[in-house]
C-alpha cells in the first residue's frame, strides 16, 4: 500500500487504527462521527468548489487546493487529535513539495470551533515525516496488528467494538 495522509494521520493518532485500515479493516461506514465529520466538511464552506482546485498526486487527495496562492485548506470537525491533522496537512505539503511545488502553507480550518491554523513544513518536520513513513511501512506490513492503546478517545473510535471485543 502507497503511504497517504489518511495513513500518517492514523499513524499520529493510533497505529492499530492504521495497520487495520491499511489491511483492509475498515468500519468508518459505520460510524455516526464520521458521517458528521463529512457532512461539515461538505457544507461548512459552499462556495470553495467553485473557487479552489481539487488535486491527486502521487496518492494524496486534496479537496481544496488554491493554486494561485499555493494554500491548503483542510476542513476538520474537532480538534480532539490536532496534531495528527498538523502532521496530515504538512504531509500534503511534503508530497506538492517533492513532486515540484515548492512554496505551499496550509490551513487548518475547524468550522465548528470557529477557529483557523495556518500550517508551514520546515526541515525538522521533513525530517520526521521521513521517518514517519518508514514507521508506517514496517507497521502495515507486520504479520500482526499492534496493541490496543486504551485511550480515552478509543470510545468514540469506529474501531471501539472491533478492540474492545474481548473486554
Amino acid at each position: 500500500m502507497h503511504i497517504n495522509a489518511t495513513l500518517i494521520n492514523l499513524y499520529n493518532v493510533c497505529k492499530r487504527e492504521c495497520w487495520l485500515h491499511a489491511n483492509g479493516i475498515r468500519f468508518e461506514h459505520t460510524s455516526d462521527l464520521v458521517s458528521e465529520g463529512k457532512l461539515i466538511h461538505e457544507t461548512s464552506y459552499p462556495q470553495r468548489s467553485e473557487r479552489y482546485e481539487e488535486l491527486e498526486i502521487d496518492g494524496i487527495k486534496l479537496d481544496y487546493y488554491d493554486a494561485r496562492n499555493k494554500v491548503i485548506h483542510e476542513i476538520k470537525k474537532s480538534d480532539k487529535v490536532e496534531e495528527a491533522h498538523h502532521w496530515q496537512l504538512k504531509y500534503y505539503m511534503f508530497v506538492l513539495e517533492r513532486n515540484g511545488i515548492e512554496g505551499v502553507t496550509g490551513v487548518l480550518e475547524y468550522p465548528t470551533l470557529r477557529q483557523t491554523e495556518t500550517v508551514t513544513l520546515n526541515d525538522d518536520d521533513r525530517e520526521v515525516i521521513t521517518k514517519m513513513e518508514k514507521e508506517i511501512e514496517e507497521i502495515i506490513h507486520a504479520e500482526t496488528c499492534p496493541p490496543v492503546i486504551h485511550a480515552r478517545l478509543c470510545k468514540n473510535c469506529s474501531y471501539y467494538d472491533f478492540c474492545y471485543v474481548g473486554e
